[in-house]
């Protein structure tokens, strides 16, 4: 009996913790929004509107985290660093990973430690998942595997990802039927968690109750077209400032390769295995190899754009301002300011 009672407190308590809310966040404002959509000039407007109050903002960008890699993530400049204080900006080698764990970590110890100060947290950026990870939580999965994910890294070069998505339905239909066929990144972690477990993504996923959600402003275009302009336009931007000898001087070094999470970033990817495959050269002498290389990232930052988008629309408690519309500006710093009347009100009582 005894064995029985130990093993329904057990269960019973396995269930609780599976189910116990999400520990609630400090007091704090979201700015979200697909590539492009302008997150920098927008947080750097609520931060001055707010300068009486003071506002810290936290990167919530899976590639500004890297040193650098500047151009290519369009990383703030030393400028816009020096205007407002910025968190998890250039903390970590491109040799090394960063999990959405440990953003959540981090950013929970930052947030505290910007409110024990008196300022405000400002969270910005595009990487879903890391704002999934700190509003839900986050299931225990095994870590990233270097020698699996080459492994699959090579299969994608030699059968495609149409290969590996057909091994995925069979193995994880339930996660093959959430991704889309093309999204070689998430196809490739399902795999590598099952090659290293023996168990399917979906298996790892636990109902949690996540606790209120804090106030979210996300950027949406209202003409998609809008978007792809913005993001065709800094791409050229970006090629002027010197994105192809950023990657090529990030090759030189000899210690990173294309697996790595740094050099999957949109862009560094497109570029590294151009410069890999001898396509394009330091010099760039080809206009047509420049404008091939160009277009994919294009392609790539659209679908990256997409991604964010569908994922914000999962949102309804967002607030929507169109950042294609004329009043963007005054109507991001309205929200904010409101926002932060709110929590004020809140933090006094």
């Amino acid at each position: 009996m005894r064995y029985l009672i130990r093993w329904h407190f057990s269960l019973t308590k396995f269930f609780w913790l599976m189910s116990s809310p999400i520990a609630p966040l400090p007091p704090c404002l979201c700015l979200a929004g697909p590539t492009a959509a302008g997150k920098t000039a927008a947080a750097l407007a609520i931060a001055e509107a707010l300068s009486t109050q003071g506002v810290e903002i936290i990167s919530v960008d899976s590639a500004l985290i890297y040193r650098g890699m500047d151009i290519g993530t369009a990383k703030p400049s030393l400028a816009e660093q020096a205007q407002v204080r910025h968190h998890l900006i250039d903390i970590l080698d491109p040799t090394q990973s960063y999990s959405a764990a440990s953003f959540a970590n981090d950013a929970r110890r930052l947030m505290t430690e910007i409110t024990a100060r008196g300022h405000l947290p400002l969270l910005v950026g595009g990487t879903m998942l890391y704002f999934k990870a700190l509003f839900e939580g986050l299931d225990n999965m095994p870590a990233a595997c270097p020698t699996v994910r080459a492994e699959l890294s090579r299969q994608v070069q030699q059968e495609g990802v149409e290969s590996l998505y057909r091994e995925l339905i069979v193995i994880d239909p339930v996660t093959a039927q959430r991704l889309p066929a093309t999204d070689a990144q998430r196809i490739q972690r399902a795999l590598e968690v099952y090659r290293v477990s023996g168990r399917a993504l979906s298996s790892f996923h636990t109902e949690r109750k996540p606790g209120p959600a804090p106030p979210m402003l996300s950027l949406e275009p209202l003409e998609r077209a809008w978007l792809h302009q913005r993001i065709a336009r800094r791409l050229r931007e970006m090629m002027a400032q010197g994105f192809i000898l950023e990657v090529h001087a990030l090759m030189r070094r000899g210690d990173l390769s294309a697996d790595l999470p740094s050099m999957r970033c949109v862009g560094y990817r497109q570029i590294w295995e151009s410069l890999e495959s001898n396509s394009i050269t330091q010099s760039v002498t080809s206009a047509r190899a420049l404008d091939e290389v160009s277009q994919r990232c294009i392609a790539a930052t659209r679908q990256l754009a997409k991604r964010q988008l569908t994922w914000l629309r999962q949102r309804p408690e967002r607030h929507i301002v169109a950042c294609d519309g004329h009043q963007a500006r005054a109507q991001v710093v309205a929200w904010a300011a409101q926002q932060a009347t709110k929590l004020g009100s809140v933090m006094a009582s």
